[in-house]
């Protein structure tokens, strides 16, 4: 029997049948695309149906911000200023973090409305956009959420980028998320400012306290403190950035202006950014390697430093001279920031104060919503005469009662750091860190 001759394809045809299997693989991830956006569209709309129930922040008397030409904002006290400083929110808003997201956003909700600030300070990360945990790259409805949030409570609020607010594979820019925070028809309470263009980094500004006899009580100066750097695309060799050069001359020169402004008196002033400066990471090492005592270049003042492993400080190894910056001016008494989810560390460094905030995070360390002694706020006031006391406060207290229920969890962190039976871990003497 002879063997049946195979028919070779001409080039057209299998050009044709190549055609149409890449037609049915498009096709199949525009089906998975469009179902993911549906899930991922109920996900958002079931948070904005949270942040619908939130009810508006009852003031005796709310300060007013006025802006200035520059853009800045000011406030009008002769009383103590008060700050609520919120780190690392993470709000996913996609359809693996929809029950996680809803948690920060109650969590947020109830300590706002308890301590009725002057000022919400956020330091980075409002949004979470990382895929294998939000389940979206879309970094868009995690800012609105929040921003819708905070207008429902009606309290002012200003925020500073971290590194996954805007992440290399996001759909929106830096630029793109402050447009949407600058929105003042949307977001009236929002002290959001752009910043100079000539200048590094997206929303680099400052918002300022005044008496009524128009002294400069206390500047706070807003800093973008960028993502990662040396080809570190995507953060997974933890090589983040730093504040840049101009960055520092814009605060030395916002300083001489302000000075200027106060008639030849150089005004106290606090600095929010999100990731820690390197000198924290300096501090904290040369504490723990004197035992968890103090030196001469170190106070402790409370907290403690939970980050698994050696580094514990997760900074960038760049210094371009910040720090130095805030102690020459004789200005700057604290820097306040986040990044790192499970330290809420404050020490003294040469007479400066580098704090940790609480952070809000149920969503970017693996398990972390099951654990509540990171979680929380800081409390900052400023006083009529430039002075300044804070201290941290966590979530888990009566004084805080939220929209939804509170989720149970382990007054410690999932590393072992007990809060022996305390709500608060301040009580730290310095042995506990070991």
């Amino acid at each position: 029997m002879a063997k049946k001759e195979k028919i070779k394809k001409t080039p057209k045809e299998k050009a044709k049948k190549a055609g149409k299997i890449l037609l049915i693989i498009l096709l199949v991830i525009a089906l998975i695309a469009a179902a993911f956006a549906v899930v991922n569209a109920v996900i958002v709309k079931s948070e904005r149906s949270f942040v619908d129930k939130v009810k508006t922040v009852s003031y005796e008397s709310q300060l007013v911000p006025e802006a200035d030409a520059d853009g800045n904002y000011t406030f009008t006290a002769d009383r103590d200023f008060k700050i609520i400083q919120l780190t690392d929110v993470h709000i996913g808003s996609g359809f693996m973090s929809g029950k996680k997201d809803t948690m920060a956003l109650n969590a947020v909700a109830a300590m706002v409305t308890a301590e009725k600030p002057d000022l919400v300070v956020v330091t980075g990360d409002v949004a979470y956009p990382v895929p294998f945990q939000s389940g979206t790259f879309n970094n868009k409805p995690g800012a609105v959420t929040f921003a819708e949030l905070m207008e429902n409570l009606g309290v002012y609020w200003c925020v500073v980028f971290g590194n996954h607010d805007t992440e290399a594979y996001s759909y929106f820019s830096r630029e793109d998320i402050g447009k949407l925070y600058s929105d003042k028809e949307k977001y009236p309470h929002c002290l959001f400012s752009m910043g100079d263009e000539a200048v590094d980094g997206v929303g680099n500004y400052i918002i300022n306290v005044k008496t009524s006899a128009g002294k400069i009580t206390q500047s706070l100066f807003m800093f973008d403190s960028h993502s990662y750097t040396d080809n570190d695309y995507f953060g997974i060799m933890w090589k983040y950035d730093a504040i840049h050069k101009n960055q520092i001359e814009w605060y030395k020169k916002s300083l001489e202006k302000l000075t200027a402004e106060n008639k030849g008196e150089t005004p106290k002033s606090l600095a929010f950014f999100h990731i820690p400066p390197l000198e924290m990471r300096d501090a904290y090492y040369e504490y723990r390697d004197a035992g968890f005592k103090d030196t001469e270049n170190v106070k402790y003042i409370y907290g403690k430093a939970n980050e698994p492993g050696d580094v514990v400080v997760y900074s960038s190894a760049k210094n371009n001279g910040l720090i130095d910056a805030f102690l020459e001016s004789k200005s700057t008494q604290g820097v306040f920031f986040g990044h790192d989810h499970v330290n809420n560390i404050s020490l003294d460094y040469k007479g400066l104060k580098l704090t940790y905030g609480y952070s809000v995070d149920y969503l970017a360390y693996s398990g972390i919503y099951k654990f509540g002694l990171q979680r929380g706020c800081t409390v900052i006031n400023t006083k009529p005469d430039g002075s300044v006391e804070y201290h941290g406060e966590n979530y888990y207290q009566d004084k805080y009662s939220p929209v939804q229920e509170k989720e149970s969890v382990e007054l410690k962190t999932e590393w072992g750091a007990d809060s022996d039976g305390a709500l608060n871990p301040f009580a730290n003497d310095g042995e506990e860190q070991e």
